[in-house]
């Protein structure tokens, strides 16, 4: 009987221990639960109390707006409305950019409530937002300053090779080679005066902050050995603020429309008196110059000026024309389809797009057929004077040459010295 006992004083015994490990694990598993929900919830709380005077740094996602990352730091909705505001008329910002925007947000030691924003909208520039004592925000924009250098890159066109692979082939960004296209465009065409042995040269910007290169800048400098002769052009800032591009004599380098409005396109046809018509089979006056676009590519305005005809007709399909000034046209033809809100009596920038490439019309596939008409006369785009636009004044002109000179000499001495700069 002892040892009966014995062994169902036993067997009680591990039930009890099998039962006590068991609520045992149970308040473990509890705990860790608890524990990670606790610790959600303290990480959201300490993501609206840090410590007095330490920055929170939200960066603007895809979906963020402004009011929302506003009300996340429990900010009310009137101090968002008065934010709103102040960021738009005295700073210019009328909201954020996904992944290029932050703001920090500041808190005081009593409250902690948010007693200092800023919105970062970019490496040069800080807005700072503060609430005075009578809860009106004030905001103090503050731009930071630059380290500019400027660098020098010169190439050759050899042989088989288009103006960007040379251009990639010196070590010249692309967006750097994007706006040297565009100021070449008005002088030259880089579909037919493109040829080997030909040099060119870039000065342009390198923005530092710290010691770090940030971005690049604008192009200062650009020389080309065109085959009408070398064309240069200097960036240069005129007494009233605004910037031009000037030959080096302080000319406009600017002209008032564009030989090629499609940067980068290969001519398929150009101007002639006597061309035998693709579709109509007999010899006429192509009055214009056709560029190679595949359909659905943007045409942007050859040069600034108002819309005086946007429609279809037989011969160029859709079409939009522009009139520039008292002496010069443009005409757009073969259009897949107009853009938004360019119609007849719209005034257009140069660069605008005012419609897109197709094949409507007598045509044989995609293109842009575009003509210039000087005093009702159609001239060939590619030969024709173009009037410079933004020429110096005699005060101007006297600062622009005094600056060429101080540029060429900076630019003899890093031609000297590869892979140098001059600070500015």
């Amino acid at each position: 009987m002892c040892a009966m006992e014995k062994a169902k004083n036993i067997l009680t015994s591990h039930k009890f221990v099998r039962a006590v490990l068991w609520i045992a694990g149970v308040l473990a598993i509890a705990a860790v639960v608890t524990l990670l929900v606790f610790g959600r919830r303290m990480d959201n709380v300490g993501s609206f109390a840090p410590a007095p005077n330490e920055p929170i740094v939200v960066s603007v996602a895809a979906g963020d707006t402004l009011s929302k990352l506003l009300s996340e730091q429990g900010i009310g909705h009137n101090d968002i409305n008065a934010i709103a505001n102040v960021l738009k008329t005295d700073a210019g910002i009328n909201g954020l950019r996904a992944d290029r925007d932050k703001i920090e947000f500041v808190r005081d030691g009593e409250n902690n409530s948010v007693s200092k924003i800023t919105v970062v909208p970019g490496p040069w520039r800080r807005v700072e937002l503060t609430c005075d004592e009578g809860g009106k925000w004030q905001c103090n924009a503050i731009d930071i300053e630059r380290d500019t250098r400027l660098v020098y890159r010169q190439g050759e066109i050899l042989d088989g090779d288009s103006f960007y692979l040379a251009g990639m082939r010196a070590d010249i960004p692309a967006g750097i080679l994007a706006e040297v296209y565009d100021l070449l465009a008005f002088e030259m065409d880089f579909e037919r005066d493109v040829r080997a042995g030909q040099k060119f040269s870039v000065v342009y910007e390198e923005n530092y902050r710290d010691g770090e290169k940030v971005d690049n800048g604008s192009v200062v400098v650009v020389s080309f050995d065109a085959l009408r002769g070398n064309v240069k052009m200097y960036r240069f800032r005129k007494s009233d603020k605004t910037v031009g591009y000037y030959d080096p004599n302080g000319n406009g380098a600017i002209k008032s429309l564009k030989r090629t409005p499609i940067n980068n396109a290969k001519v398929t046809s150009s101007f002639s008196t006597r061309r035998k018509h693709p579709v109509l089979g007999f010899t006429r006056a192509h009055k214009g110059v056709d560029f190679r676009a595949p359909t659905g590519t943007p045409i942007p305005a050859a040069g600034a000026g108002r819309v005086v005809a946007r429609g279809f007709n037989r011969g160029h399909g859709n079409f939009v024309r522009i009139r520039h000034n008292g002496s010069f046209e443009t005409l757009y033809a073969h259009m897949s389809k107009f853009a938004k809100n360019v119609k007849v009596g719209t005034t257009v920038k140069q660069g605008q797009i005012i419609g897109y490439s197709g094949s409507t019309g007598l045509s044989t596939g995609p293109h842009l057929h575009y003509e210039i008409i000087k005093d009702g006369k159609h001239v060939n785009p590619m030969t024709v004077k173009l009037p410079a636009i933004n020429n110096l004044d005699a005060e101007n002109k006297k600062k622009f040459l005094e600056y060429r000179k101080t540029l060429d000499n900076a630019i003899e001495q890093m031609a000297d010295k590869p892979g140098s700069f001059i600070q500015m």
